[in-house]
């Protein structure tokens, strides 16, 4: 009997946290939005061999309480930092450079995560509804401190 009810929390719980999604946007469509509807855009800069950012990926960004505060008062933006499609930005072409024969770098990612040249991932940065970077978050955060730096800074855009 006991397990029966375990199973019914946990199954319960499964399908009211995988209910909730996390809207993501392209620069491109963030900023077509922020002409109707001016939000802080939250950039999640990662690569696909971070294992930190895989980490926030499937924590951090799966909590529901995170997924209805970023819905709600920003426009997510993920950046995978080795992208090759050029992405154009407060009016400015950014595109990926090449440092070696199978590496390189998005220009958008150096600017947004980087910091004296130099970039660690995961980067979360928060730009206002002007994009000017309010903030630039170089490591794994967990989301109970993401939902305070989210919170303190909505009160900060307003």
């Amino acid at each position: 009997m006991m397990k029966k009810i375990v199973y019914i929390l946990l199954l319960s719980f499964y399908c009211a946290t995988g209910s909730a999604q996390l809207n993501s946007y392209t620069f491109e469509q963030a900023e077509a939005l922020s002409k109707s509807n001016p939000k802080p855009l939250l950039v999640f800069t990662y690569t696909s061999w971070c294992k930190y950012c895989e980490i926030m990926k499937h924590t951090t960004f799966k909590n529901v309480t995170i997924i209805d505060v970023i819905n709600k008062n920003y426009y997510f933006i993920p950046l995978n930092a080795e992208e090759n499609r050029a992405i154009v930005f407060r009016d400015k072409k950014f595109v990926f450079k090449k440092t070696g024969v199978k590496s390189g770098v998005h220009q958008l990612a150096e600017e947004l995560a980087g910091v004296n040249g130099e970039i660690v991932y995961p980067t979360t940065t928060i730009l206002d509804t002007k994009n000017t970077i309010l903030l630039q978050q170089h490591s794994l955060i967990d989301a109970k401190s993401l939902l305070t730096i989210l919170e303190r800074h909505k009160i900060l855009i307003k």
